[in-house]
Order: structure tokens, then sequence, then C-alpha cells
């Protein structure tokens, strides 16, 4: 079995290897797979993770999620159940043995499906904390991720044969180690459901005023019980990770299309550029003008 493994991995390595050597990342001809490749260990960089599962097949990286941190490298890989924001960082990499990588995203919805389509066997959902964690990769993982990753070469093949392995996949994580993180997400009635969808809510709506008991009442939660469960499953409280989404939302409009720092900041929902301008600092390190300009710096030099 380890030497399969490693026979599969080596595959892995040389296939995604193969696929990113003209940048860091390949939006594939997949939807929803990403190839991509570090050459060097990085600074901590903000993101927001979709729900996904993330693998690397050589190399490592570090993901923090509030007070957590969840290290993943060739032996393990990283599942995300709802949109998270976090930073993260390339820890191992080199120029002669890059990072190498690949997450497929999911939805939700998919999942919901997948369980009822399939009369998946009940299961008790338990309440499994963050909507994030790490697990050991198996070999029908890696298995599956090659034979979705060789399609690339025969693109004709990839609208009947993508979406079965990608269902696949999907149900190797449900009957997985971390399949209760995923059935209670997709589980109808459930508090991590209604809490998911108070997630989407803020994803689609983070512009707006936020009112806690309002956002509970959709929930269908008192709303003590709702900040509980949503820090539980964030590591944020519901006012932080709207925050997060609207700096993130502003870092996007400024570089992708060139809105000065106040109108961006107008535009997500801030009142003051100033307040604006020292939260885009403490999330990313630098004022958005010097973090735009170094940005869009590192884009040219790629």
């Amino acid at each position: 079995m380890n030497n399969r493994m490693e026979v599969t991995r080596e595959t892995l390595r040389e296939s995604i290897a193969r696929w990113t050597n003209k940048g860091n990342q390949f939006p594939s001809a997949i939807p929803a797979l990403w190839l991509f490749r570090e050459d060097e260990p990085t600074e901590p960089m903000s993101a927001v993770y979709e729900p996904s599962i993330c693998m690397v097949v050589q190399g490592a990286k570090r993901v923090l999620l509030g007070n957590e941190t969840y290290v993943y490298n060739d032996h393990q890989y990283l599942i995300t159940s709802v949109d998270l924001p976090t930073f993260y960082q390339v820890i191992e990499a080199s120029k002669e043995r890059p990072l190498l990588g690949l997450k497929l995203t999911f939805d939700i919805q998919e999942v919901s499906e997948l369980l009822i389509d399939s009369n998946f066997p009940h299961h008790r959902v338990q309440q499994s904390g963050h909507g994030m964690a790490t697990s050991e990769i198996t070999l029908p993982l890696l298995t599956a991720f090659q034979r979705l990753i060789d399609l690339l070469d025969e693109e004709h093949d990839i609208p009947i044969l993508a979406p079965i392995i990608r269902k696949e996949i999907i149900y190797l994580l449900l009957v997985g180690e971390q399949g209760a993180r995923l059935r209670q997400i997709a589980a109808v009635g459930s508090q991590s459901q209604h809490i998911a969808g108070a997630i989407v809510w803020l994803k689609n709506n983070f512009a707006q005023q936020l009112r806690i008991d309002d956002l509970a009442s959709k929930a269908r939660m008192s709303t003590s019980s709702f900040h509980n469960h949503f820090r539980s499953m964030t590591a944020l409280s519901p006012l932080q990770y709207q925050k997060h989404l609207r700096l993130h939302e502003a870092r996007r409009l400024m570089l992708a299309e060139s809105l000065d720092a106040a109108t961006a900041a107008f535009q997500v929902g801030y009142e003051s550029p100033s307040q604006f301008s020292r939260e885009y600092n403490r999330q990313f390190g630098a004022p958005p003008l010097r973090d735009i300009t170094k940005l869009r710096q590192m884009s040219a030099a790629e």
C-alpha cells in the first residue's frame, strides 16, 4: 500500500508540475479545480477559504483560523466546509522542490444532493467544531484526483467524466474521517446548516449594516446561541467575520477594478475612510495604497 501511495503521489507531482510550469496558479479547464505551485516559502497572507478540499503532494502549508493552526503536507489534506477568513503561509518550498498542490471547491448543496440521491447511510450528526480540519490522505483520494487531472489532456471528456469523478471525491470525503464535518453542514434543519445559511447571507450582504438579532432570527436561534455557534464554526464573531469579508472585497476592488481606497471603502460598507485604512493595515500588514502597489509589482514580476 505504501509503495502504491508513493507511486501515485509521484505521478500527481509530475502532472501538477507540468501544468503549473508557467505560473504559480493554474485555473484548470475542469470547473472548480485549481492547481498551484510555489518555489519558495511565503509570508502569511490573508484569504477567504471556500468550501473545498486542498491537497499538496510536495511541500507544506500552514493556515491560521482564529487561534487554531492547521498544517498540511503530502500526507494530510485540508477540508473546509464553509467560507472562512484565514491567513495562510507556504512553509516548505524551494526551486528544486517546489510546493505542488491542488484545490477542488464544492457547493454544500452538492453534498446535500449526494446524501439524498445515494440513500447515504444515516449517521448521527455531531457538532464537530470549526468548519476546517486536516486529515490523512488516502489512496482512493489520490487516485481519484489523478484521474481528474488526467482529463486535462482529454478536454472533450471533461463535461461527462469530471462530474462523475467530482462526485466520487465528495463521497470519499463523506465516508472519511471528516465526513461528519460535511454532514453536519448538509443536514437539513441542523444548527450547523442554519449557521452555514447565515454565513452565505453575510457573504452576499456584507456591505449592509449588520443586526445580530435579525441574523440570529434568520438562523432560528437565540442571539446568544447564534453567537456561540457562529464563533465555534468560524473562530470569529459575526461582526469580525463581516469585517474580514469587507476588507477582502475592498482589496479586490482596488486591485482588479483600480478603485481608490476611499471609493472601495464606501462600496463595501465603511462610513469612515480612516477607520477603513486602520483596519486594512491590521489585516494585510500595510496601508491600502502600499499594499496594492506591492501586489501589482509582484504580479508584474511573475
